[in-house]
C-alpha cells in the first residue's frame, strides 16, 4: 500500500486554520463565522475520503482527478486564510474600548471583503461535495479495506535530536550555509549510509531556523520522486 506521506497534509493544514479562524482571537461578522464553520465540518468529512484514497495504490481517473482537485483548492484556500488572518490581526482583549473600536472601524472593509471571498469558496466546496457525491465516491470510505504502511522516516519528524551523538557539529555548519547573507537559491543536501539521522538533522534544522524565513516547508519523497506530484511544487511562496 502507499505509504502515509505529506500529500494529505494541505487538508489537514488547512482545517487547523480554520479552527483557528472561528477561536475568539478573530472578530468575525456572524454570516461568515457560520460560512467558515460550515467549511470547516464539511472539509473534515471530505478530509475522511481523501485520506483513504491516499492510502490506495491503484484509483480509476475519476477518483484521481477528485483526489487532485480537493488538494488544489485546499491550497488555493489555505492562501485566502492566510491572507485573512493577517489582514484581520488577532484581537487583543487588554486593549481599552478606544483602541479596539478603531481597530474594528479600520478593519470593516477587510471583514466584509472576506465574506464575499468565504461565500466563492464555500460555493467550490460545495461543488465538490456534490460531484463526489454523483461519482458514488463514498462507496470507497465503507467498502475499502485499509492497511496502511507508515513511512519509516516520517518517525524522525517528531524524533528529539537531543542526546543524538556528534549531532551538534553538523548542525551548526549546515545552519551557518543557510545563513549565509545571500538572495541567490540555495541547495543543501544531506548524505550518508542508513540509520544515520538525515532526517532527523533536516528536521531540527527546519525547527531551528524557523524564524527567519516568512515561508516554510516540510515534504517526505520517495527516491523517485516527481515533481509534478510533489506537494511543495504547488507552493511557489515555500522556500
Amino acid at each position: 500500500m502507499a505509504g502515509v506521506g505529506a500529500g494529505t497534509g494541505a487538508l489537514s493544514s488547512l482545517l487547523g486554520k480554520l479552527t483557528t479562524l472561528l477561536s475568539d482571537e478573530y472578530k468575525l461578522l456572524k454570516g461568515v463565522r457560520k460560512d467558515i464553520a460550515f467549511l470547516e465540518r464539511e472539509l473534515r468529512r471530505m478530509q475522511i475520503l481523501v485520506n483513504i484514497l491516499a492510502d490506495m495504490e491503484k484509483l480509476d481517473k475519476l477518483a484521481k482527478d477528485w483526489k487532485g482537485t480537493m488538494r488544489d483548492l485546499s491550497y488555493d484556500m489555505e492562501d485566502c486564510i492566510d491572507r485573512f488572518m493577517v489582514r484581520l490581526g488577532k484581537g487583543d482583549a487588554k486593549r481599552g474600548f478606544m483602541k479596539r473600536t478603531v481597530r474594528r472601524l479600520n478593519t470593516i472593509f477587510a471583514r466584509h471583503g472576506i465574506g464575499t471571498q468565504i461565500k466563492e469558496l464555500k460555493a467550490r466546496v460545495v461543488e465538490e461535495s456534490e460531484r463526489r457525491q454523483r461519482l458514488n465516491l463514498d462507496n470507497f470510505v465503507t467498502s475499502t479495506p485499509r492497511t496502511v504502511e507508515i513511512d519509516p522516516r516520517l518517525a524522525a519528524f517528531y524524533e528529539e535530536a537531543e542526546g543524538l551523538v556528534a549531532m551538534d557539529v553538523p548542525m551548526n555548519k549546515v545552519m551557518a550555509w543557510l545563513m549565509e547573507d545571500s538572495l541567490e537559491l540555495k541547495v543543501v543536501a544531506i548524505f550518508g549510509g542508513g540509520g544515520l539521522g538525515k532526517t532527523t538533522l533536516a528536521m531540527e534544522l527546519n525547527r531551528k531556523i524557523k524564524g527567519y524565513f516568512e515561508c516554510r516547508a516540510s515534504v517526505s519523497v520517495s527516491r523517485t520522486l516527481d515533481l509534478e506530484r510533489c506537494p511543495i511544487s504547488n507552493r511557489p511562496r515555500c522556500i
